[in-house]
């Protein structure tokens, strides 16, 4: 009997302290979906932009994200890389993640979704530079970069200056393919910027391909035969390894220009020689993978030693970096702005256009990020960050380089 009774005070004791207890606000979780490629021509380089990716959300939710009662969930699908693919999943994607804001990958996600996101109402940013296809007023697909064109156009500018003593135009030849909108959109931009500066670059020829080719010996000699001083590459490993190969077969040396998610370290990884693209190049309007002490690396130290990151300092986990900060700011914002409640893609993307992040607010990963209606890239004076290889490792070449003014394609 007397352990009845002490049962029920208990249990009485234990109510009376529940009810007595101060309410916790209730976390509100808002839902990020992610496109990623481990099957396709990225394969190779998708864990390490994937990685960056999910540590940065990882460290938004403990850092910030718990000090707003919300919780940024983020789910990824694979589309290799096709636009088809990439198509054929969005509807399902979107009505069962409901997500504030999608991380794109590349050409195929903005060739998919680009008429179809405004009536979706749900944003997508992209690490990648710009397609001139996107470069259309009042877009919801972003890019947190200017045009490949710009990029190129850029290092194309210093190369001349420092390797030509700016005595003669570069001779630049183009390796893409038409399997892609964003391939093919390469090679026209990097055309409209060479007609509009004929003092400052030729075109040699543009070199189309397949999106994986196997041998590119005859066409490489092609440009080699015509003097050409860069070989720009901006779409993907397999394509880098293929040019190499052909120059090393040729027993020639001309300086190949790659994008950041094609630099240095993955396509010297996919040749199989952790040096093979020693004296090359990597280009791109954010934060470089050099040993440099910059804000950016003491970013990705603290994502290392306090949040799981295993990824390398690579330009594939540096764009996974910036795409996810600017990501989690524009979500942040519009929680201050509106209430966690109302986090919805329309009002993230209102959030994108009307603010201006500063490189402080983005870990250095980005110089700043603004848009505008008119632009669907940063509309500040963009630079472009120039690395090289050297003993293995990515060695910075040039900072804060200006980017020229290209005509729109």
């Amino acid at each position: 009997m007397q352990r009845k009774t002490f049962l029920k005070l208990t249990t009485a004791l234990a109510t009376g302290l529940l009810l007595n207890a101060p309410a916790h606000a209730q976390t509100t979780t808002i839902n990020v979906a992610a496109f990623a490629d481990f099957a396709g021509p990225y394969a190779n380089v998708m864990p390490q932009m994937q990685g960056g990716r999910l540590a940065v959300i990882e460290w938004w939710n403990k850092e910030v994200g718990s000090k707003l009662n919300v919780q940024i969930v983020v789910k990824t699908f694979d589309t290799r890389y096709d636009v088809a693919q990439t198509a054929s999943l969005w509807p399902g994607i979107k009505a069962e993640v409901k997500p504030a804001i999608l991380l794109g990958l590349g050409g195929p996600d903005a060739a998919a979704l680009q008429q179809r996101l405004p009536e979706d109402k749900i944003p997508m940013v992209m690490a990648t530079a710009t397609y001139g296809f996107g470069w259309k007023p009042n877009q919801w697909a972003l890019n947190l970069r200017p045009t490949y064109a710009h990029e190129a156009g850029g290092f194309l500018e210093w190369f001349r200056t420092t390797k030509l003593d700016g005595k003669r135009p570069v001779k630049v030849a183009i390796i893409t393919s038409e399997a892609t909108p964003a391939y093919a959109d390469m090679a026209k931009g990097l055309q409209s910027y060479t007609k509009a500066n004929p003092d400052k670059a030729t075109f040699v020829e543009a070199i189309w391909t397949e999106v994986q080719p196997a041998d590119l010996t005859l066409a490489v000699r092609r440009l080699v035969n015509a003097g050409t001083d860069v070989i720009v590459i901006q779409t993907n490993t397999a394509q880098a390894v293929a040019t190499k190969r052909a120059l090393q077969a040729l027993g020639k040396n001309v300086p190949i220009m790659l994008s950041l998610h094609n630099g240095v370290v993955g396509s010297s990884k996919a040749l199989g020689d952790p040096n093979g693209f020693a004296g090359d190049f990597e280009v791109g309007a954010i934060a470089d993978a050099s040993e440099d002490d910059t804000t950016a690396r003491k970013f990705y130290s603290m994502l290392q030693e306090k949040h799981g990151l295993k990824s390398g300092w690579n330009a594939m986990t540096i764009m996974g970096l910036g795409q996810s900060v600017v990501a989690v700011r524009a979500i942040e914002a519009t929680i201050k702005a509106k209430g966690a409640g109302k986090v919805t893609g329309e009002a993230v993307r209102e959030t994108l256009m009307n603010s201006q992040f500063t490189s402080n607010d983005l870990m250095g990963i980005l110089p700043g990020v603004d848009f505008s209606n008119d632009t669907p890239f940063p509309t500040g004076t963009a630079k472009v960050n120039i690395a090289t290889m050297k003993d293995g490792k990515v060695v910075r070449a040039a900072g804060d380089v200006a980017v020229p003014m290209v005509p729109k394609w």
